[in-house]
């Protein structure tokens, strides 16, 4: 059965969070999300429990804490380490996708330059999540 997801996006980037929104709105839907502007602030809110989200969703090039720095973190975090991180990123470049891999992402994508290719790429990321199976705590 499909469900509503909780997801957190992590990304500086006013536009991308404005094509995010967008884009949702355009394909209806209803799933919730959290935005926050680096990995700093998206571990300070997951280890004081203000949101357990279904998936995380983030950028790579951020300040203050890198999307692998994040990562890094994160995986190592006993009770977080289980949340699925997708990276959606500009960089196309291979030395970072297998570090992400490594570090245990669910996904890599790369942001596409067409607004219509950035639509399909977010309602199938949304679409797969939405019937998956998963342990949130």
């Amino acid at each position: 059965m499909k469900k509503k997801l909780s997801i957190l996006f992590i990304e500086d980037d006013l536009i991308e969070l404005m094509k995010l929104k967008r884009t949702m709105q355009i394909l209806e839907l209803s799933h919730t999300v959290v935005q926050v502007n680096n990995g700093e602030e998206a571990l300070e809110g997951l280890q004081k429990g203000e949101f357990l989200p279904d998936i995380i969703v983030s950028d790579l090039h951020m300040p203050i804490l890198s999307g692998t720095e994040f990562l890094e973190i994160l995986k190592a975090d006993i009770k977080l380490r289980h949340l699925p991180v997708i990276i959606l990123s500009s960089s196309d470049n291979l030395t970072e996708l297998k570090k992400c891999y490594e570090l245990g992402i669910a996904g890599y994508m790369i942001k596409p330059l067409k607004f219509e290719d950035y639509m399909d790429q977010l309602k199938s990321l949304m679409d797969y999540w939405s019937f998956s199976a998963f342990v949130k705590s």
